[in-house]
């Protein structure tokens, strides 16, 4: 995996969404085939072996990578939804914000009791919405044992909150 390809893809924006954030925007990758084609390539040659039954993207830009690795590996995507965005019935789980909480939302009928995910999202960071992802579909009787971010944050401890899974990420910054 070329990480210069990766690095130099991606658009980096001070002060957003708050001042003090820098912002790692995947929305230049995309506009990139080349590096977005990197991206799933790698993907798929990571996980093609791997034996998941699902892949569990997170709303919004996990949906992104997410979809074409389930494409291309022949297993079913399953949405992870901010709440109120999924009709019917859902099972939902709660998380910490910096100021405040969320609510993460999965159809019920989409995850199947002792199914194995891969959970994607494009940048991990302190790891709190993967965290809830991965409750969530316990909740449901599923296992999620590994997640994928294009980027991740590591100085900000993802790998503290979301032990024991594997965690891969393409590229990595420091998150301060």
């Amino acid at each position: 995996m070329d990480t210069q390809l990766l690095d130099n893809a991606i658009r980096r924006v001070n002060d957003f969404p708050k001042p003090g954030i820098l912002f790692y925007d995947i929305t230049s990758l995309l506009t990139c085939p080349k590096a977005f084609g990197a991206v799933i390539e790698e993907m798929y040659l990571r996980y093609k072996d791997a034996g998941f039954d699902a892949v569990a993207a997170i709303e919004s830009r996990g949906f992104i990578f997410g979809a074409p690795l389930a494409e291309r590996l022949g297993i079913p995507l399953v949405l992870i939804r901010k709440k109120g965005k999924l009709p019917g019935e859902v099972y939902s789980q709660s998380y910490a914000l910096e100021y405040g909480t969320a609510e993460l939302e999965v159809h019920k009928a989409d995850v199947k009791k002792g199914d194995s995910f891969i959970i994607v999202d494009d940048l991990i960071a302190t790891g709190g919405t993967v965290d809830a992802t991965r409750k969530l579909l316990e909740k449901a009787g599923a296992k999620a044992s590994e997640v994928f971010g294009v980027i991740g944050l590591p100085e900000l401890n993802y790998q503290k909150v979301l032990s024991p899974m594997k965690i891969t990420t393409l590229i990595n910054y420091d998150g301060k």
